[in-house]
């Protein structure tokens, strides 16, 4: 019998590959206020800060490697008698780093740009400007292609209907604070999946779950991916 996982993945799926979380002292997100690199309205503000902010990200995320969690999750998606789809907080590339092919990037992406006037995407430069102009229609409203809070999360129906039919649903290193996915897990409940969360410590929605491991995700991730292979496969 084929199994159906669905697996959220947030910022602590990373952060042991040196991308920090929103909470890290002294990275990235610990110099600016979120009002300011991470809304519409900072944007309309002030377009240099913002691009100079994500342009720094995009840098940061360029060099990271993926970490054992990410390895696990590809190893799981290669071998599962079933399908797997994860979707993910993170606007890194490292799922796809470590060989995982169904991925779903809810937040967007850095190494991805977006028009502000037409809506066009195209491959992020390294460096990217407001006035870079659009290769489809030459404005000079360029942006990066992420959403920013306020804004409406990409691929929202497919990820709905895959927590429709999920068997499993797991949630990786999400605070449980940041919606719509933090609803998920009431989704995936409601349709009587099994639901799994593996997480440094718990989240603000962790007694929703039916499991909770709590741990570093190159720990946890490993061990939960072992133990699902060894019950699916067997």
């Amino acid at each position: 019998m084929t199994t159906n996982i669905v697996i959220l993945t947030g910022a602590g799926i990373s952060a042991e590959s040196g991308l920090g979380t929103f909470r890290d002292e002294g990275g990235l997100w610990a110099q600016h206020r979120i009002e300011d690199v991470a809304t519409p309205e900072g944007f309309a503000r002030n377009p240099d800060l913002v691009h100079e902010f994500y342009n720094a990200r995009r840098a940061n995320a360029a060099e990271a490697a993926p970490n054992a969690a990410h390895y696990a999750l590809a190893e799981l998606e290669a071998k599962l008698d079933g399908t797997l789809l994860i979707v993910t907080q993170n606007v890194d590339s490292l799922h796809e780093k470590a060989g995982s092919k169904n991925v779903l990037h809810m937040h967007g992406i850095l190494a991805g740009a977006l028009c502000a006037a037409c809506g066009h995407r195209w491959e992020a430069p390294a460096v990217m400007a407001k006035e870079d102009p659009c290769p489809a229609c030459a404005a000079p409203q360029t942006r990066p292609d992420v959403v920013w809070f306020g804004e409406i999360p990409y691929e929202m129906e497919r990820i709905e209907d895959a927590l429709s039919a999920a068997d499993i649903f797991v949630s990786i290193g999400t605070s449980g604070e940041v919606y719509p996915a933090a609803n998920f897990v009431s989704h995936a409940d409601y349709i009587g999946a099994h639901t799994v969360e593996l997480n440094l410590e718990p989240s603000a929605g962790a007694s929703r779950f039916a499991e909770v491991h709590l741990g570093p995700a190159t720990e946890t991730v490993p061990q939960w991916v072992a133990s699902e292979l060894a019950r699916t496969n067997s």
